[in-house]
């Protein structure tokens, strides 16, 4: 598989990088993880506009799904061709009415339907092109998933946002890469089931004897090297920061 760091800034963009989207890519598909705000310009850096073939969106907070929008409005307006056919997008319940709320005015209540085939989430496991894809709902504030990848005997683990959970462990157990948030600094926020600070990530990498740890969704206040150090203390194996563009074979 080959991971392409979309965007990585947890909470709103930084200067360096849109919110969280990740692109995995095997045998010719193509596979989305999260939209978040920026992350449709800087798509188009590496693939077509409409060369996707899958959405997960692991949930509803605008810096993972926002800039479904702007997708909203490039497929359904596209100038040559016609319309895009319904492309499958796997996203917690309520999904299309959140997203329809949030474009404000579209061109019927129904719009987003035509151009993207809803899936709803459930904790569970499917085949999605060549993957072998397993979700499970993970600890935050609104319905979230975590993701787990298989495809040619290789494993990659996306966390989405939460704080520590089992389903967590469940998912990240065995990874070959495991990209996990870490929005929190260790010592400074406390707050249960909301996000992990950089010690926490490399906890769950150690305890889940992943391969290799790439932490991502720090916002722009939190200090990254921080959080990679508090990590590295605790995790024995490689270990980096997300950076946008960062490439990966898993």
């Amino acid at each position: 598989m080959k991971l392409t760091v979309v965007g990585c800034s947890g909470s709103f963009p930084s200067a360096e990088s849109a919110c969280s989207s990740y692109l995995v890519e095997a045998d010719g598909f193509r596979l989305l993880l999260d939209m978040g705000n920026g992350a449709l310009g800087e798509l188009q850096r590496h693939i077509g506009l409409y060369d996707l073939d899958a959405i997960f969106l692991s949930h509803l907070h605008a810096d993972h799904c926002i800039d479904m929008c702007g997708y909203f409005v490039a497929r359904y307006y596209r100038h040559e061709g016609g319309r895009c056919d319904a492309l499958p997008v796997y996203a917690p319940e309520g999904a299309e009415q959140r997203l329809t709320t949030a474009y404000a005015d579209t061109p019927s209540p129904t719009a987003m339907s035509e151009v993207f085939d809803f899936r709803t989430l459930t904790t569970g496991s499917f085949e999605l092109g060549p993957f072998t894809i397993r979700t499970a709902k993970v600890c935050h504030p609104v319905e979230a998933y975590g993701i787990r990848v298989e495809h040619g005997g290789r494993v990659l683990a996306y966390s989405g946002d939460t704080g520590v959970c089992e389903a967590l462990h469940a998912l990240a157990d065995g990874a070959d890469l495991f990209l996990c948030e870490a929005s929190f600094t260790h010592g400074k926020e406390d707050i249960p089931e909301l996000h992990l600070n950089g010690r926490e990530a490399g906890a769950q990498a150690d305890r889940a004897r992943v391969g290799r740890l790439v932490l991502t969704h720090i916002p722009p206040w939190t200090d990254g090297e921080r959080n990679l150090a508090d990590a590295r203390a605790v995790y024995g194996g490689p270990a980096e920061l997300a950076k946008a563009g960062a490439v990966y074979e898993v």
